[in-house]
């Protein structure tokens, strides 16, 4: 009997947890799902591929997959634009995309030269800019019901599945990536495969989205392209909400740049005198991964009847708290592991607090009309994140070591800033 309640209390929180989701964003997580797998084949294995099979220095590898940033830029603009137009709208804005991005990594499967690796990059960039906004707008588009909290609530559950998706695709991805270079050994393919992921991605959304309601509207009733970014610029609370978002994209970028080497080079294992081995660093970030994968859900379902700014003031705190645990790794004389491991379930927490708060939120500020547009300048966020994050922590890492432990306790800091502005948006989204 107790094991029949326990058993119906657990289907009741996992309902509480999983709402009458729009079938649409199933079918679209699952596109999502091996696109990622398809991304995971490269997201570390391409560095790889070009400099040791190919021969390309570290330095022109690293210039050329940055010039993805630079025509992803221009995607994004493009795609909010498309993705609002009533003659494109969200659906081709995606077939577009994924089409681009097949192109993209068929390229880089053939590349030789240096040349042809800026091709190959400035197109992939291309097709990723596309994506995002009309992406983060049809997962929008479906989490829209009458009552308006329950919306608000349903969008954060719903970015939580999308991004789940996003997450169990690309840890699946990196795992078969492994596997088939230790078969075969050739780093060729894993583009190749990349660019059959985007194709199935362009087969679901040709087959299983349809465009949203919302851009089945009258063309005297859609907002002009100057007019709709004109509006953009001059909303108020949107423009605060972007000041504090390119702070957490900046952090962010702190995992996927600045952690693996400062892991390598500064913090030293007691019984070694030396960073962790190549192997330790990789089992962390799968950690990571993996703790993100099995919160996702969990810490959706716990903020989403809370505000979007409390939502994101909770994941600032993770963020400090994690920064706090990543100094104490470089400073304390013992258990630098345990540290670290730490450090990264608490990142993987403040993560999976931000994104669909982050994305619920844009949804929440934008007008159904101008959502590809609200969405394109909050892609561009990442862009600007990386931009400013990357470079400032590898001039961290060329400092000497006191300089680079302090360099976590400024990022403390800088979150009680980015809580200060979010209690400002609080107040003016109350007005």
């Amino acid at each position: 009997m107790t094991f029949k309640l326990m058993k119906l209390a657990s289907q009741s929180q996992l309902s509480s947890w999983l709402p009458s989701i729009h079938p649409q964003v199933w079918i679209f997580a699952i596109g999502r799902f091996f696109s990622e797998v398809g991304t995971g084949f490269t997201l570390f294995y391409a560095p790889i591929f070009f400099v040791n099979q190919l021969g390309l220095s570290a330095t022109s590898v690293g210039v050329a997959l940055g010039s993805a940033s630079i025509s992803g830029i221009f995607g994004r603009i493009g795609g909010g634009s498309l993705a609002d137009s009533g003659r494109w709208g969200r659906r081709r804005t995606l077939l577009l995309a994924t089409a681009i991005s097949a192109i993209g990594s068929l390229v880089l499967a053939a590349t030789n030269n240096f040349t042809t690796l800026i091709i190959g990059s400035l197109i992939s960039g291309l097709g990723i800019g596309f994506y995002w906004p009309a992406a983060e707008a049809v997962v929008a588009d479906a989490s829209q019901i009458d009552n308006r909290r329950e919306t608000f609530a349903l969008a954060k559950l719903t970015e939580g599945i999308a991004r789940l998706a996003d997450n169990l695709g690309l840890a699946i991805g990196i795992v078969l990536a492994g596997f088939l270079i230790a078969i075969i050994g050739s780093y060729r393919w894993l583009f190749v495969i990349d660019a059959i992921s985007f194709m199935v991605f362009f087969g679901v959304v040709y087959v299983g989205v349809s465009e949203t309601e919302q851009q089945q509207t009258e063309n005297s009733e859609k907002t002009e392209l100057f007019a709709a970014w004109m509006a953009v610029l001059s909303d108020r609370r949107f423009l605060v909400y972007i000041a504090v978002n390119i702070f957490f994209t900046i952090y962010i970028s702190q995992i996927h740049s600045t952690l693996p080497l400062y892991f390598k080079n500064f913090v030293l294992v007691e019984s070694t005198a030396k960073g962790f081995a190549e192997t330790t660093i990789s089992g962390l970030f799968a950690w990571h991964l993996v703790f993100a994968i099995i919160c996702q859900l969990p810490v959706t379902s716990i903020l989403k009847s809370y505000s979007h700014t409390l939502a994101l003031t909770v994941s600032a705190i993770f963020w400090a708290i994690g920064f706090g645990l990543i100094w104490v790794s470089g400073t304390a004389p013992s258990h630098q592991l345990v540290w670290v491991t730490l450090a990264l379930g608490v990142f993987a927490v403040a993560i999976v607090s931000y994104t669909p708060s982050s994305a619920s939120l844009v949804t929440e500020l934008a007008p159904e009309n101008q959502r590809g547009v609200y969405f394109s300048i909050n892609a561009l966020c990442w862009a600007v994140g990386s931009f400013i994050g990357h470079p400032l922590g590898g001039w961290a890492l060329d400092q000497p070591q006191i300089i680079t432990n302090s360099y976590w306790l400024g990022f403390i800091l800088s979150v009680a800033i980015a809580v200060a502005i979010l209690q400002y948006l609080n107040r003016i989204l109350a007005e």
